[in-house]
């Protein structure tokens, strides 16, 4: 196995990696005090490429694969977590369209959407239905050439500032569960649809992030991704991509606060000298490292599963969405103990990473749900051979 990168993935980090330090990480504090969604980075990101990553060429993306892409989200979140979470989230309802739209809906917006030009929001969780998405209510009834939609949706993130909504909607019955759902592509501004509040958060502060109600929209039939019934298999196909997407997110925060804190410690002096001299600082920051690397390898080897279409790669995306998120979170904190009462003050980036990286352990996915994934899977016949 060889684990260099690349001269191509060499060139998208250190592409990415300039974008964070130059576009991202400047601007980030103020997004997150004034709530800004930075709609003229997005587009500059855009123009590198970073809204389409691994959406089809033919598209107007980069055809990246998922590993990839991980190593550019990565990067981006050193910068801004926030943002780059968004940048991950729009990049999965983009490809889904790119993958499962029809042509005249490719047509209408797959180039707007790869360039940034045009944004896109996911809407999949419910009111009553987060972790258990298959009992989701919200319905899209056929009527002659439309769909009409009814329903609500909740913690949507980019939505009332985006232009396009990927939408999971149930077309059979509630007693066919997962298979009575169905995926559109749904324009933000149709009539019917109506936006709530920019919910006040604890991070994730330059994404606004509402709740949506469909009130008997009509949409063209085809806005229809796929055929009736997909509609959860595509989200659960999104999701294993999603799950990759948000870890790499984590390692991003968690290596940008081990770089806080190892020049802190080489600056700051206690009992005259550096926090660099205590052997017991020392272990904290190489148990951070080791543990944050140790979360690298296996997040780019879920990306490694997905790209090669192995049987296990939604268990193996579950597993390094559980590991890389909860370490993620946890080098963060240790980083903020590191920097003491600093750490804690706005001051310095470090509570934002700390804010940021926490609901990485909630969506595309509680990390209670990634280990039922995984126990289920262990628990079949040959499970414990397969994953391993």
């Amino acid at each position: 196995m060889d684990f260099y990168l690349n001269e191509e993935q060499l060139a998208f980090q250190e592409a990415a990696r300039d974008f964070a330090l130059g576009e991202l990480a400047p601007q980030a504090q103020e997004w997150d005090e004034k709530k800004i969604f930075p709609r003229e980075t997005l587009a500059a990101a855009g123009a590198l490429g970073f809204c389409g990553m691994y959406s089809p060429e033919d598209c107007g993306g980069l055809g990246l694969s998922r590993l990839d892409s991980a190593i550019i989200l990565e990067e981006l979140a050193a910068g801004c977590t926030s943002t780059a979470a968004y940048i991950s989230i729009h990049n999965m309802a983009t490809w889904m369209l790119c993958t499962w739209g029809s042509e005249a809906i490719k047509n209408d917006w797959a180039e707007a959407l790869t360039s940034g030009q045009k944004l896109s929001s996911y809407c999949l969780t419910e009111a009553g239905a987060g972790s258990d998405a298959g009992n989701l209510r919200t319905s899209a009834r056929r009527e002659s050439d439309c769909y009409v939609l009814n329903g609500s949706k909740m913690f949507i993130s980019g939505a009332g500032a985006t232009e396009l909504l990927v939408v999971m909607a149930r077309t059979g019955s509630v007693d066919d569960g997962a298979k009575g759902i169905s995926a559109f592509a749904v324009p933000a501004d149709t009539a019917g649809i109506h936006y709530g509040k920019n919910e006040t958060k604890m991070g994730w502060n330059s994404q606004p992030t509402r709740a949506i109600t469909f009130e008997d929209v009509r949409i063209p039939t085809h806005c229809l991704f796929g055929e009736e019934g997909e509609g959860f298999k595509i989200a659960m196909k999104g999701l294993d991509g999603g799950r990759i997407n948000i870890a790499a997110c984590s390692l991003g925060a968690a290596q940008a606060t081990v770089d806080h804190a190892q020049q802190y410690m080489q600056e700051r002096q206690q009992f005259g000298k550096p926090l660099a001299a205590f052997q017991a600082l020392q272990f904290k920051l190489a148990d951070m490292v080791t543990e944050l690397v140790a979360a690298r390898q296996m997040v780019r080897l879920a990306a490694f599963k997905l790209d090669n279409n192995d049987p296990e790669k939604t268990t193996y995306c579950a597993m390094a969405k559980r590991f890389a998120t909860d370490v993620g979170f946890k080098v963060c904190d240790e980083a903020m103990q590191l920097h003491g009462g600093y750490g804690y003050i706005r001051e310095y980036p470090i509570e934002r990473f700390f804010r940021d990286a926490r609901v990485h352990q909630i969506l595309e996915g509680t990390n209670e749900i990634m280990r039922v994934i995984t126990a289920r899977r262990l628990l079949l016949e040959d499970g414990a051979r397969s994953i391993r």
